[in-house]
């Protein structure tokens, strides 16, 4: 029997094995039996990132994200807050500027007129004494302008009661006394107003001042408190 030892056997030469690696139909092995022959020489495939590892990532992520908006919307709110309460402020202060403003306009005014009335050529004064028993305490002093109207000081005139008010009368020689205007006194009975009379007006022969009912009325219907003549001009 001839034997044939396998170093006697011929070498295949390249061109022969690369036509036995092409003799029969190129397949691609399953993704299982790749990951199989891995496992069994100790190779572990690479796994993707497990979804439970991204999840708490995103939502922490989310949670500080959130929580930032939070922070700054609160600043927002806070700021706001503050500039809603400086423009109140401001307002408020503009308001009561406003209000001085047009009070120190009204006490100029009336200094004016009380000057204008002071410095008249045809000014007289009429001095006003309390009456018994209502106010036997109280004074009065005016300075009457037919042309520039009257001003009028008086002073410890007792408390108005509730509804009541003082009215301030120029006696004339025509039967009805003419109103010059109403009088509220403050908590010292003290009364400092400046009234524009009718230039058309009689010359007053007295003043009086009654005590009516609250927003004055037509004709004098209360008791006398202050009364004052006129003294004759010397001719």
């Amino acid at each position: 029997m001839d034997v044939t030892n396998d170093d006697d056997r011929p070498e295949l030469e390249p061109p022969v094995l690369q036509g036995l690696g092409q003799a029969v139909p190129q397949v691609d092995p399953p993704l299982a039996l790749r990951a199989r022959v891995l496992a069994s020489v100790g190779a572990a495939p690479p796994a993707r990132p497990a979804r439970s590892v991204v999840w708490p990532l995103a939502t922490a992520a989310s949670l500080t994200l959130a929580a930032g908006l939070g922070f700054h919307t609160s600043q927002l709110r806070t700021r706001i807050g503050d500039l809603e309460h400086d423009l109140l402020d401001a307002r408020a202060r503009a308001t009561s500027a406003e209000q001085r403003a047009a009070d120190a306009m009204q006490v100029a005014s009336g200094a004016r007129l009380s000057l204008a009335v002071l410095t008249a050529p045809d000014v007289a004064r009429i001095d006003l004494a309390g009456q018994a028993p209502v106010a036997p305490r109280a004074s009065a002093r005016a300075f009457w302008s037919r042309s520039r109207g009257m001003v009028f000081t008086a002073a410890d005139l007792p408390p108005l009661p509730a509804g009541r008010v003082y009215q301030l009368w120029v006696v004339t020689a025509q039967p009805a006394p003419v109103s010059a205007g109403l009088l509220t006194p403050d908590a010292q009975g003290s009364v400092n107003v400046t009234f524009a009379t009718p230039p058309d007006i009689a010359p007053p022969v007295a003043l009086a001042v009654t005590i009516e009912p609250a927003g004055g009325v037509l004709s004098p219907t209360g008791d006398k408190y202050l009364v004052g003549t006129v003294a004759a001009r010397p001719a």
